[in-house]
């Protein structure tokens, strides 16, 4: 890749020195200008991104019953607060399986994991509180250096990178306020 790019300046350069403008040159040079992104994987979205990292399984698989998956698919961008298959088992097993087969308060606890916007580790940790997709707050304190969500919930990863958002690794489900 770097002699390619040596290679092709070298006769960009000749050719401006010379005063041509030789197809050769030009179609050396345009070559290498898009050698980095063909060789460049394409960004992956916060589902992708989440399905690649093999720790969100009971997540995505929430995600897909209640329909959201197309939702975190989109522009956003999205930050996520993303439970591991760990924190997902923290709630007895009869109760998960009741809340995958509840539709609507599933999608109230997914949507309550997700603030709207891009909001990195350096700004979640000056906030009191975010509000959450669902519409209610999210309580965030730094305690013992350590970003604590609703003082149940601990941030154990930040700043993940998708295409559109970022993802913050929780390990516990944050469920939304009783209403």
């Amino acid at each position: 890749m770097i002699r390619r790019t040596i290679v092709a300046l070298s006769i960009v350069m000749l050719a401006a020195c010379s005063g041509e403008k030789s197809d050769d040159a030009m179609s050396a040079a345009d070559s290498v200008a898009a050698a980095p992104l063909a060789d460049a994987p394409a960004p992956k979205d916060l589902v992708e991104t989440a399905i690649a990292a093999g720790t969100f399984n009971t997540l995505v698989k929430a995600l897909t019953a209640a329909g959201l998956v197309e939702t975190l698919k989109g522009a956003g961008p999205f930050t996520v607060l993303a439970p591991t298959d760990e924190a997902f088992a923290k709630i007895p097993a009869k109760d998960l399986d009741a809340l995958l087969a509840d539709k609507a308060a599933l999608t109230k606890v997914l949507m309550y994991s997700v603030i709207a916007g891009n909001v990195p580790a350096s700004t979640v940790t000056t906030l009191p509180e975010a509000t959450s997709l669902e519409g209610s707050k999210i309580a965030i304190k730094v305690v013992d250096g350590k970003v604590m969500l609703n003082g149940v919930s601990e941030v154990t990863a930040t700043d993940i990178a998708a295409s559109n958002g970022v993802i913050h690794v929780i390990n516990t489900v944050l469920m939304p306020p009783k209403q």
